[in-house]
């Protein structure tokens, strides 16, 4: 007798199963993020796992003889890899559409060679016209266009490719389940079946991922925890700057970034990043130079600041690659601390390239770019801030100040030492 189909809920945010549904997940306290799924019985074979024997390992024992990383020679992608591609390591990239995830990975097949590339959204004649437009015509990459996760998985096994690339990981599928591509269920658990392939069979895995409109990997929480590697490639679409993140990385260090433009030949990576950003800087008013560090490579950025008069009732605050929530904390402590009232003023913040602020060493600079654009007079042209603002104003020390003065001289700039933001106001011109 044939069995029933099993109906679960899943949450879309951690990837947990559920019996029934609830408003709200009990185990991430997501609301509203339970979804029906109807999964198709295909048998068990738990008997016979149960009956398997498995033998520990000592730690002493393992070999890792001849483990190395397969470079790239792409030098931003394997910055933020840590070195390279790991043997048997399985890596997730997102990003917008159009960013140019496709490009950078279709470079990182070309440099590495003996590639299984399977385009699931794309056919192969569409890959082989980007190949063309990039000057790509490396005969050992192999190019698939399937939609069956099973097939593809099969294929590289008889293959034994160097790498194996998914594009992407939202429109292949598994044969064991009646859902739709795309689907909770179908990222879940192709992610667990392109997993198991990368540990038991050493070929690592690269595996392109679409992004929801908050800028998060599309697809239950649970397929990053599943990869070993989370890059995001960010950048505006109509900007040339790109910048690779890495923000899990269990072969290297998490924050890493990797910074490219986009040409017609490709995404070309960028040596020196900082006088990128800082290449079309017109110092004045609002403008200061600061020093922020992105994994372990310390970057000179520009922020911008316009201080303009309120014409409501309730300043408006917005702010471009800066936390907002910190932005209001820094104009209260500003207006308390500084003597620099700015409750009656609208503050514009804009982090010049594309960078994200996350550190709070660039409290700093923000509380001075307000402060210069709300006076109307600039710093001195080579001025550099960092430091963090707490509270009572104190400006308190920050990791790595030799490397942030050491990045900062190399550009011609020299580091402000402040105790208090209120001795900003007597360093304007």
């Amino acid at each position: 007798m044939a069995k029933k189909d099993t109906t679960i809920y899943l949450c879309d945010q951690c990837g947990n199963e559920f019996p029934v549904w609830s408003g709200k997940c009990s185990l991430c306290g997501a609301w509203n993020s339970l979804k029906e799924l109807r999964i198709q019985n295909v048998g068990t074979k738990a008997s016979k796992r149960s009956n398997r024997q498995v033998e520990p390992s000592k730690i002493s024992d393992v070999k890792v003889d001849g483990f190395s990383r397969k470079k790239t020679n792409i030098s931003e992608f394997d910055r933020v890899l840590g070195g390279g591609v790991v043997p048997g390591s399985i890596t997730l990239l997102g990003g917008e559409p159009g960013i140019g995830k496709s490009t950078l990975i279709l470079q990182v097949a070309s440099a590495i060679g003996d590639v299984l590339y399977n385009s699931a959204e794309e056919s192969i004649h569409q890959v082989k016209m980007r190949a063309d437009r990039l000057n790509i015509g490396n005969s050992s990459i192999n190019l698939l266009s399937e939609t069956s996760v099973e097939a593809v998985i099969s294929l590289a096994q008889k293959q034994r490719p160097g790498l194996l690339i998914v594009d992407s990981i939202q429109t292949i599928s598994s044969e064991n389940y009646d859902a739709t591509a795309g689907s909770i269920i179908q990222v879940r658990e192709c992610g667990i079946i392109l997993q198991q392939f990368a540990k038991n069979s050493g070929i690592p895995v690269l595996i392109i991922g679409h992004v929801t409109k908050e800028g998060n990997l599309a697809g239950p929480r649970i397929l990053e925890h599943l990869v070993d590697t989370v890059l995001y490639l960010e950048g505006e679409r109509f900007n040339d700057a790109r910048i690779l993140r890495g923000v899990k990385n269990r072969f290297g260090a998490t924050d890493e970034i990797g910074i490219f433009t986009m040409q017609e030949t490709g995404m070309m990576p960028v040596n020196n990043p900082s006088e990128i950003f800082l290449s079309e800087r017109q110092a004045g008013p609002g403008s200061v130079v600061t020093v922020i560090l992105e994994g372990t490579r310390p970057l000179l950025v520009e922020i911008q600041s316009l201080v303009m008069p309120t014409n409501f009732g309730y300043p408006k605050r917005t702010s471009s690659g800066f936390d907002l929530n910190r932005l209001n904390l820094l104009a209260a402590v500003i207006s308390k601390r500084a003597g620099v009232n700015v409750n009656n003023y609208d503050i514009y913040l804009n982090v010049v390239g594309g960078v994200k602020l996350k550190e709070p060493a660039a409290d700093l600079a923000v509380a001075a770019a307000i402060i210069s654009s709300l006076r109307n007079k600039p710093f001195a042209k080579d001025s550099c801030f960092f430091g963090e603002v707490g509270l009572m104003g104190e400006v308190r020390n920050v990791t790595r100040e030799k490397d942030r003065s050491k990045e900062s001289e190399k550009l011609g700039f020299n580091s402000i030492k402040v105790s208090n933001i209120k001795e900003l106001v007597n360093l304007m011109n």
